[in-house]
């Protein structure tokens, strides 16, 4: 009965295990494909019975990356409840230039947890994103290697990305502004606009992971966030520095070093990483 199965187009668990619900799994991360015995008789369509190789590969199918979704989105839920007058003053935190503090103007600890989470979520989806972007762009890239491991490690170079402009901006403030405030004031700016780009990325990210279809279009409006995020701190930076014409052109060199070169030396450090992995 099993030749006549196999011999009408379905494979047999018999010959190394099977699916018994009959869904096909992706990269041998399928928790229902199962050895046993017991299930040498369930038959298995031969499309389901292919190699893990010839499985088309996708993020909603790997747990690496379902984990990192679920621990970003864990970490805002614990904080919110705390921190969520951080959303409050997220208005004040990206367009005020006022140097003068009150009360109301430090963060608590609860805030400042919240918008950790909140940035750890733009990388998380940063990750995701340039993920996407390069299999469909460089896909040589993206051969060879795990999707965890890539999307962990693009979700982490952004990170480090993130890092180095928030040491730039306290660098700058420190060196460049006479007055603490304003400092500070720079670096709310710049930490409040990261965080609304991961919350307006997030829908952007889920539909290009659940319509691939979609991936240029949704390519296209994720660059139109980032640049509106960035255009948002950049007006409040230029609040900030500019009192007179030479500082005008201070703020063009301030432009041309720190918010455009770090950007497109940011996409080749991004192929040198796919380079690294797949080595």
């Amino acid at each position: 009965m099993v030749e006549e199965e196999q011999a009408g187009g379905m494979a047999t668990a018999g010959n190394g295990g099977g699916y018994f619900d009959s869904l096909p799994g992706s990269c041998g991360y399928d928790t229902a494909f199962i050895h046993s015995p017991v299930m040498q008789y369930v038959s298995v369509p031969d499309k389901v019975a292919k190699s893990a190789a010839e499985r088309p590969v996708s993020p909603l199918h790997d747990t690496g990356t379902i984990a990192l979704i679920l621990v970003v989105f864990l970490m805002i839920t614990l904080n919110f409840k705390k921190g969520h007058k951080y959303f409050v003053h997220l208005g004040n935190y990206l367009f005020s230039v006022r140097s003068r503090q009150n009360t109301f103007d430090d963060h608590t600890v609860s805030e400042t947890n919240l918008m950790f989470a909140l940035i750890a979520n733009t990388c998380a989806m940063g990750g995701l994103i340039m993920y996407l972007a390069m299999g469909y762009l460089y896909p040589q890239f993206t051969g060879g290697v795990s999707v965890s491991a890539l999307i962990w490690a693009f979700a982490g170079y952004a990170l480090l990305f993130y890092v180095f402009q928030w040491s730039l901006y306290r660098v700058l403030g420190y060196a460049f502004l006479d007055d603490k405030a304003y400092s500070r004031l720079l670096v709310e700016g710049f930490n409040a606009s990261q965080a609304v780009m991961g919350l307006l990325l997030c829908p952007v990210t889920f539909v290009m992971l659940l319509s691939p279809g979609t991936i240029v279009p949704m390519m296209w409006i994720a660059s139109i966030i980032y640049i509106l995020c960035r255009i948002v701190f950049i007006c409040k930076g230029f609040r900030i520095f500019f009192n007179n014409l030479v500082s005008l052109l201070y703020f063009i060199l301030y432009l041309c070093s720190v918010e455009i070169v770090p950007v497109i030396l940011s996409f080749t450090g991004a192929i040198f990483l796919c380079r690294v992995l797949q080595s």
